[in-house]
């Protein structure tokens, strides 16, 4: 399923400075039945955003309309737990298109470039900044260049480089999923096939 591309996302943030959230956090199980990829943002951080009648929690940051835009600046040990992929699949429903965290689960991770949400890994210090400059100024700006693999608070100039997988990130940059990917190059497997 193809997704956004993704080159340069400049835009304000969501702070989440939670540590340890977990894949059943981001998406309670009971939400699991479905198998599309839509809807699932309704239930994202479900317990979290919503008391038991279903009335929106006013403490939680997604209910705080101080706090928005397509970034989720997120507490050490994001995405940990069972390897859900509905967990990106809500994270990205919602709006998201970028988490920024000092560390993320491997699969939570590799489940992120699969679906097409930047999983952008930052040193403790400057997720702390990022965190201290949100919650001064709600309307203060990232940059996530994928292109130069780089991730900039606005206000500042301050700046760090981060890693991805050079196929991830192509694949990112032209809004293909793995499937995506070898259906571009069907005329090349077309043609490797006749010459065999």
């Amino acid at each position: 399923m193809a997704y956004d591309k993704f080159t340069v996302l400049r835009d304000t943030a969501v702070p989440l400075p939670t540590e340890n959230v977990d894949t059943d956090q981001i998406i309670p199980a009971r939400f699991l039945k479905a198998t599309e990829r839509e809807g699932f943002g309704d239930n994202l951080f479900r317990d979290w955003r919503y008391d038991v009648e279903g009335n929106p929690k006013k403490d939680f940051v997604l209910n705080d309309t101080t706090y928005f835009g397509k970034i989720l600046v997120a507490g050490k040990n994001f995405g940990s737990g069972s390897s859900r992929e509905h967990a990106v699949w809500a994270i990205y429903d919602y709006g998201f298109r970028c988490v920024v965290s000092s560390f993320f689960a491997d699969i939570f991770k590799n489940n992120c470039l699969n679906i097409g949400v930047l999983p952008v890994t930052v040193s403790a210090e400057f997720a702390d900044k990022l965190f201290a400059a949100i919650t001064a100024d709600p309307k203060t700006e990232i940059e996530i260049s994928l292109p130069e693999q780089k991730i900039t608070l606005l206000a500042t100039g301050e700046s760090e480089s981060f890693d991805i997988n050079e196929y991830k990130k192509d694949n990112m940059q032209n809004g293909f999923d793995d499937i995506d990917y070898l259906l571009n190059m069907s005329s090349e497997i077309d043609a490797f096939a006749a010459s065999r």
